[in-house]
């Protein structure tokens, strides 16, 4: 009798096995669809406009998600100069994570000092675009996970063009496009230089300040900016 449980056990203990194995097996290759379609076909939305557009709802305002997509060749050099000047300068030579930034953030955040994250432009990317708004390890090992599967499937110039239409850049506002809009009333390819360095500066929190009002720290931020893109060289976009 004993031996007849234990055999039954075993046998579900193995299905399960192969439940697990399958269904993990089903999510790899949803994965990789998911990752190589989105390298042709833009994001119509993210988890965090939708999650947005509620809380508007929810605070009695009206749904707005302001967003037109502009193609790589569309946005203005200095904006893509910008982005990677104030957000992640070592874009276009890793491989998705920037270790010694991450160091970096690392010791500054423990000698109590302004916070400060170490996250490249492919990981804010993979983010924005794949999963849901929120901290937890376990967030952080999917970001990881789609943040090595767009670096391995799309170009460099693929992830700045999403990265660049799906940001969040103020109240309701995404992308690059619908900000020049709003904030100086123009396309986003004819942003001068100190307009696109505070378009970025604002970035850390673009709902509490505006590119139109800069505070004295987010015209710091903007001068950082405009020296890290000065010191960035030529960068070959391959156009």
């Amino acid at each position: 009798m004993a031996k007849r449980k234990s055999t039954s056990l075993n046998f579900t203990l193995q299905k399960l096995k192969r439940i697990i194995l399958k269904t993990l097996l089903y999510l790899f290759a949803i994965s990789i669809v998911w990752v190589i379609l989105l390298r042709f076909v833009n994001p119509p939305l993210t988890f965090l406009m939708v999650q947005r557009a509620f809380e508007r709802k929810a605070d009695g305002k009206t749904l707005k998600i302001d967003k037109e997509w502009k193609n790589f060749e569309e946005l203005s050099s200095n904006l893509k100069r910008a982005a990677i000047a104030g957000e992640d300068a070592n874009f276009m030579n890793h491989n998705g994570f920037d270790f010694a930034a991450i160091e970096k953030a690392f010791e500054k955040n423990k000698k109590g000092k302004k916070l400060r994250g170490g996250s490249t432009i492919s990981q804010q990317t993979a983010k924005n675009v794949f999963l849901w708004p929120g901290r937890s390890y376990i967030r952080k090992g999917f970001e990881a996970y789609f943040t090595l599967l767009i670096e391995l499937f799309w170009s460099k110039n693929r992830i700045l063009e999403v990265y660049l239409n799906v940001i969040e850049m103020g109240n309701g506002i995404y992308g690059a496009e619908a900000a020049c809009q709003h904030y100086y009333n123009k396309p986003s390819h004819s942003l001068l230089k100190g307009e696109a360095a505070l378009l970025i500066a604002v970035l850390p929190n673009p709902r509490k300040w505006t590119p139109t009002k800069p505070t004295a720290y987010i015209y710091h931020k903007q001068s950082l900016i405009l020296r890290n893109m000065r010191n960035l060289g030529k960068i070959d976009f391959g156009n």
